[in-house]
């Protein structure tokens, strides 16, 4: 019984410390019902979804969120989404409902639907930005009518078993949870309003449970030792390793190939790491009171690109960053104190598009940097980083022992004592 109840503890634990980013310990996406107001038979509620998340956001083909109804709701119409299955309707006459199912999946619209279709903050395809990057885009929203369900505070049954893909799995969802209703300000900004009824629904993410392998590497290499260290071998799983092509294929020729699968299926280039996205750690040069690294990012997937695509960068000398030249960089706090974390991402319309594999898919940029005195050492590795993220997800590093070493300074002699005296009396006698 007791190994039971410790498996049990242990489990939960587990389940706990997997869903938690000691980097972005605050971050979360947050889907907030605002019930706006009553209709015969339910209400007009106003779903925005908050990406709360520092540096992981929703890319293409963009989120689905669902629930399950606790009654026999029914979604009348949508603005600014739309559910991916209407499902059975035939009991419905006159007036036939958006979706009849119990547990309906929601998308977002795409850009350049109709004006009428339109939601503030809707129709971007499912794209939402991180919060640390872009917090005006970071934001998505849409109308529901919801029908069959209460009419008032008490009578209203709150959506259970809520799920959201960003785009694939990863995030699980806690129970919904009723809160102080939001307010709201009027455009002219002189009166408040409040929505009727809210209720939170909070979502955090686990790389362990979005995919058993990571999805990129890191390598490194520097000015003082010609040993370039690569991506650790089958770094994200070589399940791929007979379906990758090489670069020179003439498949890749081929009108289409580049086009992306509705199972996000990649097409990768044939490397040993077989991971679809590189990060290389090179570094380049020392001065008296500054050092420089460069950062070049590579996609070796064919079928993906990357839009406001985020570096995460884990280094005790990013409290003295100087300039980084062809990269935005913002650091990351999350524990006041401490500054030894950063974000590199993209410049608008310049390199925020990391292009599919082949000559383009390569982004890059320099970082120069201010010594600490008392800290800083080329030796045992220091100058290379302890963790790295790309779009939210841990790179796997080279083993420690693999790192590009600090040579010897020459051969230096050092003479003894003993030495020195037994030259001297070899000198005076002989």
């Amino acid at each position: 019984m007791k190994i039971f109840i410790w498996t049990c503890v242990f489990l939960v634990i587990c389940s706990l410390s997997a869903a938690f980013d000691p980097l972005d310990p605050n971050g979360n996406i947050t889907v907030k019902w605002d019930i706006m107001s009553w209709t015969a038979d339910g209400y007009v509620a106003t779903v925005t979804m908050n990406n709360f998340q520092m540096y992981r956001h929703i890319q293409t083909p963009g989120w689905t969120l669902g629930w399950t109804w606790a009654k026999k709701e029914v979604i009348w119409s949508m603005v600014g989404a739309q559910a991916t299955e209407q499902g059975d309707c035939s009991k419905f006459k006159a007036n036939v409902p958006h979706c009849c199912k119990k547990n309906p999946t929601v998308v977002d619209l795409l850009p350049g639907v109709p004006y009428n279709q339109k939601f503030s903050n809707c129709c971007k395809g499912g794209v939402v930005a991180a919060w640390g990057q872009d917090p005006s885009t970071s934001v998505s929203a849409f109308q529901v009518s919801v029908g069959m369900a209460g009419t008032t505070n008490k009578t209203v049954k709150l959506p259970k078993n809520f799920t959201l893909l960003g785009p694939g799995p990863g995030y699980t969802c806690g129970p919904a949870k009723v809160v102080p209703s939001t307010t709201f300000l009027t455009p002219d900004r002189r009166r408040k309003t409040q929505a009727l009824m809210t209720w939170n629904v909070t979502c955090t993410y686990s790389q362990f449970l979005a995919s058993k392998h990571p999805s990129c590497c890191v390598s490194f290499s520097s000015f003082y030792n010609e040993t370039i260290t690569p991506c650790p071998n089958c770094a994200c799983g070589c399940e791929n390793k007979n379906k990758c092509v090489k670069s020179d294929s003439k498949l890749l020729s081929v009108v289409g190939v580049n086009t992306p699968r509705k199972d996000n299926s990649p097409l990768l280039q044939c490397t040993r790491h077989m991971c679809p996205v590189r990060v290389h750690w090179h570094v380049k040069q020392n001065y008296k009171d500054y050092w420089r690294a460069k950062v070049a990012i590579t996609n070796f997937n064919y079928r993906m690109n990357y839009t406001q695509w985020t570096l995460v960068v884990q280094h005790p000398n990013l409290n003295n960053v100087t300039q980084v030249f062809s990269f935005d960089y913002k650091p990351l706090v999350p524990y006041g104190s401490i500054n030894d974390t950063g974000m590199f991402y993209g410049m608008k319309f310049f390199n925020d598009l990391l292009m599919e594999a082949g000559p383009t898919g390569n982004v890059q940029s320099e970082v120069l940097l201010q010594k600490d005195q008392n800290t800083f050492t080329f030796k045992q590795g220091w100058a290379f980083p302890r963790k790295v993220y790309f779009n939210g997800e841990e790179c796997m590093l080279p083993p420690p022992e693999s790192y590009p070493f600090l040579p010897n300074s020459g051969h230096e002699t050092r003479v003894g004592l003993l030495t020195l005296l037994v030259s001297l009396v070899m000198f005076i006698f002989f």
